[in-house]
């Protein structure tokens, strides 16, 4: 284990009051591996405080290619615009590693957020972390080599699981990055080499956490304020 404690981070930073109003109209759920929760056109009903597992909002264009545009793990809410204003989805939500949450109607959690002014704070500045990140990515995705694409994006899985191993599949991964498998591959392959992982039958383990940072282009770090903090080893 490496200290990951499970909980959800917005929750738990909340005083106890408006923790406890929080968790009273919550319902805790798992969730599989490629559970989708919602897609493009599909109203948001719910939002779900991910307190184990990865859950990624992922575009999706008309010729059915993919991107991943946000990850979410402990540190925050999938789903989350809808705390504020009621929304059509423009993503499709899927789970990138199974986990479990705390799903809440979003209709009342925003009544709640608009009663309790500590809640609508904390709900507010996540959004806008995402937005920031949002448009971090924009720039990443146009500018940096996939090898560094790779190496961030696979820093944030790593941020948010417990272990330093995880099933991701070439054919997965190329479509979270919006690259193609070859490229992936050829990415696995240099950061393999670099002893940064090691990637086999869709299995990749996390051997110098360092050299993966080193990998890494700048907006790996970009968004630090809701980046979750691994503990040391």
């Amino acid at each position: 284990m490496n200290g990951i404690s499970p909980g959800n981070r917005l929750i738990e930073a909340l005083d106890e009051a408006d923790r406890e109003a929080v968790l009273a109209l919550a319902c805790p759920v798992e969730f599989a591996q490629g559970q989708i929760f919602h897609e493009p056109g599909d109203p948001v009903d719910h939002v779900y405080f991910i307190e184990h597992g990865v859950v990624s909002a992922v575009a999706v264009l008309h010729d059915g290619r993919t991107v991943e545009t946000v990850m979410v793990g402990f540190e925050g809410v999938a789903g989350a615009t809808a705390a504020a204003t009621p929304q059509i989805a423009t993503t499709r939500n899927v789970a990138q590693m199974a986990g479990g949450a705390r799903r809440i109607e979003a209709a009342r959690l925003r009544a709640l957020a608009a009663s309790r002014p500590a809640i609508r704070a904390v709900l507010a500045a996540y959004i806008a972390a995402l937005q920031a990140e949002l448009e971090q990515s924009a720039a990443c995705n146009a500018l940096h080599r996939a090898e560094q694409r790779l190496a961030k994006w696979l820093l944030r899985c790593h941020d948010r699981v417990d272990g330093a191993a995880f099933n991701l599949t070439q054919e997965y991964m190329a479509s979270m990055l919006g690259s193609q498998r070859t490229t992936v591959n050829e990415a696995a392959q240099s950061l393999q080499k670099s002893g940064a992982i090691t990637y086999s039958r869709g299995r990749i383990t996390v051997l110098d956490r360092a050299a993966l940072e080193r990998a890494a282009c700048e907006c790996y770090r970009a968004a630090d304020a809701f980046r979750p903090r691994r503990p040391a080893a």
